[in-house]
Parts: structure tokens; C-alpha cells; sequence
């Protein structure tokens, strides 16, 4: 049985951004984010369902039980994750929030971790599930930490959303930016120009709600971003508040074969392995201030 059946889930995947090609056309990432929540969530019995590949612990953030979900509302050409961002459709299962968290606690309690997450997708697409997650999550014996993973896109536009996370003292956001430029984001993630400044906003909500949380940014791969789109970034940071280019966590590009494959199918040449690693910006900025 195929798993969208109504007309206007038919016309969606009709029109459904794909991962990017050459000549691709920008897209609205908010409008995309409203498409694939109509095919990533549905109303249940005991809430809005999200499409879950796996439940699974890592070893990153010193090992952290993973929701493995399905979805995104941007076309990264480094994206490493599996090929059910691009046809979400085709991957998961519905789970409810009490779903999703039970699977999050058992890979918690088979790995003895004590962190949580959601990956692989978008996490705050779905905001009712989300929140009800989190919920679960706040009052759990299992979990001390959630990290919120997100590329603030949704965070920007919605600040009741922001609010709404500010309640929960076990979460810690982590922002992901993905260029320094309005030209840079849109060849980088395929959106238009102009929602370069949705993550930058959604810093400024996370300030104004005072929720703990850090940025990253893919900036410390010189293939991937220039030394002058990186002071450009650094000084967009600085413009909203001055300490966070010194807490900058920046990431390097790794070759995982959906990351080969989104890149060859953009027509994105870049040269393997890695040779050389920017120094850090904390680094760069205690030599200019000294």
C-alpha cells in the first residue's frame, strides 16, 4: 500500500524538492518544510506521529541515545545522512511521542548513556511532536541532556516555538550554519538568498528566551568555505552578540557516500582527503585581540 494515498499528498510528491542538481532552482525552505511535515507527520490517537528509521545510540557528545527521523527542509550538498531526506516517503514508521521516547530510553539504557537526541532529519519539524517529546523527556529518570540539533530555519520564523523549548531545562540547542553568505547558502543548501537570515534570527530568539545553546558551522573545511566567507560569518556572529564567535564549534566535511553522492549529483568537485584544517576562530581572535 503506498504511503501517501490523497490527492494533495500526490501533488506534493509531485513537486517535492529532491536533493540538488545543476541549474537547480531556489526554493522557499519554509514552504518545504510545510511539504515534508505533510508527509513526515500525521495526526494519531496519542498525538502527531513522526517517521522514525531507527533507534540507536552513538558515540559523539560522549555517546547520546538517537532517534533516527525522517525529513528536512534544506538540500545541503555535504549531507551525510540516508537517501530518506531526499524521499521521505519511501523510509520510517509513524511513531507517536511516547513511541519515540520509549525507543530514545531503551538505546539509553542499553548503552548506558545518559544524552538524547533526534537526527538524521530536521528535529523540529513536526513542533507539536517535538514538544511533546521533550515533555517526556523533561521529567525522565533516563535522560539528563537532550541535544536539539537544527538548522534554525523553523526556530527563525517562529518564536512561540523558541518560547516553547525555554521551558525545558534538559535541552541544549545546537545551531548548524551551513554558509557565510547569502550566495554561499543557496549554492550550499539550494534555498533562495534571502532565508540566509532565518538562522541568525533564530539565534536572537534563543538569546531573547534565554535557552542554553552553541552554533556550528561547516567552517573549518577550506573546500567548503573561503577565508573571506568565513570572516563573514564571523562578523554576522559577532553583529548579534559578540561572544559567540569565540563558542563556535566548526566541522570539516566527511566522505560518507551519501555526501559523495549529493556532491557528484550537484556537480560540487571537491579534492579527497582533507589536507589542511582552518585554524580554529577562538584561535584566530585571541591572536587579534593580544
Amino acid at each position: 500500500m503506498p504511503l501517501c494515498e490523497s490527492k494533495n499528498e500526490a501533488s506534493t510528491l509531485k513537486e517535492y524538492q529532491r536533493f540538488l542538481t545543476p541549474n537547480f532552482k531556489p526554493f522557499d525552505p519554509v514552504e518545504l518544510a510545510k511539504d515534508t511535515e505533510r508527509i513526515v507527520t500525521r495526526l494519531g490517537s496519542n498525538g502527531l506521529e513522526r517517521k522514525y528509521e531507527d533507534f540507536y545510540a552513538t558515540g559523539v557528545y560522549g555517546g547520546i541515545a538517537t532517534g533516527y527521523s525522517v525529513g528536512c527542509c534544506l538540500r545541503c550538498v555535504f549531507c551525510w545522512v540516508s537517501w530518506s531526506r531526499d524521499f521521505p516517503e519511501r523510509f520510517g514508521r509513524f511513531c507517536s511521542p511516547g513511541e519515540a521516547f520509549q525507543g530514545i530510553v531503551e538505546a539509553a539504557r542499553k548503552y548506558r548513556v545518559r544524552k538524547a537526541r533526534v537526527s538524521g532529519a530536521e528535529p523540529t519539524l513536526g513542533k507539536e511532536h517535538l514538544l511533546a517529546l521533550l515533555e517526556l523527556i523533561e521529567t525522565s529518570k533516563d535522560i539528563d541532556l537532550f541535544i536539539l540539533e537544527t538548522n534554525g530555519i523553523l526556530f527563525g520564523i517562529d518564536e512561540d516555538y523558541v518560547r516553547r523549548i525555554s521551558r525545558f531545562g534538559k535541552v541544549h540547542v545546537r545551531v548548524s550554519l551551513k554558509a557565510g553568505t547569502p550566495e554561499a547558502f543557496t549554492r550550499k543548501t539550494g534555498v533562495r538568498p534571502e532565508a540566509f537570515e532565518l538562522p541568525f534570527q533564530a539565534i536572537r530568539h534563543l538569546l531573547d528566551h534565554q535557552v542554553s545553546f552553541h552554533v556550528a558551522a561547516m567552517s573549518a573545511d577550506p573546500r567548503f568555505m573561503t577565508k573571506e566567507e568565513r570572516w563573514s560569518l564571523i562578523e554576522r556572529l559577532a553583529e548579534v552578540d559578540r561572544r559567540l564567535p569565540f563558542n563556535l564549534e566548526e566541522e570539516v566535511v566527511d566522505p560518507y557516500d551519501t555526501t559523495l553522492a549529493r556532491m557528484k549529483a550537484a556537480n560540487f568537485e571537491v579534492k579527497w582527503p582533507l589536507k589542511y584544517v582552518y585554524p580554529s576562530v577562538r584561535e584566530l581572535l585571541r591572536r587579534d585581540f593580544s
